[in-house]
């Protein structure tokens, strides 16, 4: 097993340029061995530069980048054999079947798999290695690349929109590879627009926009600088509704936001009618929220931290 503690990519300050267009100004990434980090942004951010940057198929303008303690321009060819990349769009050669295209990725990395390795794989993910690739779905090209990625012990895997075209069921075997690689301590990179992917299978994320870091760290502190989402259900009499006076826009309590308050209707039974209440609070607010919704005789509540699809919009907003 690696040393988790060590870092597998160190980037601050990443600039790239095409032209009179900045892809990339002045991006920073850090990722640990053993560490799965999501690397998120909307198209244009500059993720997809970034990893030909990681790769050495573009040469930075100016920043510090280093790749398991490599400079991916220079040491190439030595950084290859240790890393796998699997891209969104896989390309294969038409004419070679699935199996001879896997041993000739592995072979072109200089990799040999453990025995039985490549034959555990393809069973795995339900691929039959003597079709031609040129008659593979999209999905099936993408678990040719799989499967050359995950077939060898690598220290790095750089993923970008990896299950693209894959069915839930292989989108549950990739989530297995990836953590037994992790185990290992291999570092995993993982670009993905399936934020539920990436809240599953990450521990930390970076996101990304117009080539800048906006927002990094693990997934659990990021929650603790955000909202809380309250959906709750309260009497729909009037002394229920009066109780309400102590919440956002009816009463003006502080970090209190986005507060929804629904029209009286009755339940299921007949009985009494019920009002829904929603709305996103502010750590330090939440004691007073509750007390308000207590006193408005509240049926039901459901409180959570925010999903990473809302992290990940909330930071655009604030970023707009």
């Amino acid at each position: 097993m690696r040393d988790v503690s060590e870092t597998a990519l160190h980037v601050q300050g990443l600039v790239k340029s095409f032209g009179r267009s900045r892809a990339l100004d002045g991006l920073d990434l850090e990722v640990a061995a053993g560490e799965v980090h999501g690397f998120l942004g909307p198209n244009g951010a500059g993720k997809s530069t970034t990893l030909r940057c990681l790769l050495g198929l573009l040469r930075a303008d100016a920043g510090n980048v280093q790749v398991l303690g490599l400079d991916p321009w220079r040491d190439t060819v030595p950084l290859h054999r240790r890393l796998a990349y699997v891209p969104g769009d896989v390309t294969l050669w038409p004419r070679l079947t699935g199996g001879e295209t896997i041993d000739l990725l592995l072979r072109l990395r200089g990799v040999v798999p453990a025995p039985g390795r490549r034959a555990e794989l393809l069973e795995r993910f339900a691929l039959d290695p003597t079709k031609r690739a040129g008659t593979y779905s999209k999905g099936n090209r993408q678990k040719v690349a799989l499967v050359a990625a995950f077939a060898a012990d690598v220290d790095l895997l750089l993923l970008d929109e990896p299950t693209s075209g894959l069915d839930p069921l292989m989108e549950h075997e990739f989530g297995v590879c990836l953590a037994e690689h992790a185990a290992r301590g291999t570092a995993v990179l993982l670009s993905s627009h399936i934020l539920a992917e990436v809240e599953h299978l990450a521990q930390r994320v970076t996101i990304v926009r117009d080539g800048r870091t906006v927002l990094s760290g693990s997934l659990e502190d990021l929650r603790g600088l955000r909202r809380t989402r309250v959906r709750a259900r309260i009497s729909g009499t009037s002394e229920g509704l009066a109780g309400l006076a102590g919440l956002g826009g009816l009463g003006g309590l502080a970090g209190v936001h986005d507060l929804v308050v629904g029209a009286p209707g009755a339940d299921a039974g007949g009985a009494a009618p019920e009002v829904e209440v929603t709305l996103a609070v502010e750590p330090e607010a939440l004691p007073g929220v509750l007390a308000a919704l207590a006193a408005a005789g509240v049926h039901g509540i459901e409180c959570g931290p925010p999903s990473l699809e809302q992290l990940f919009l909330d930071q655009y907003r604030v970023s707009s």
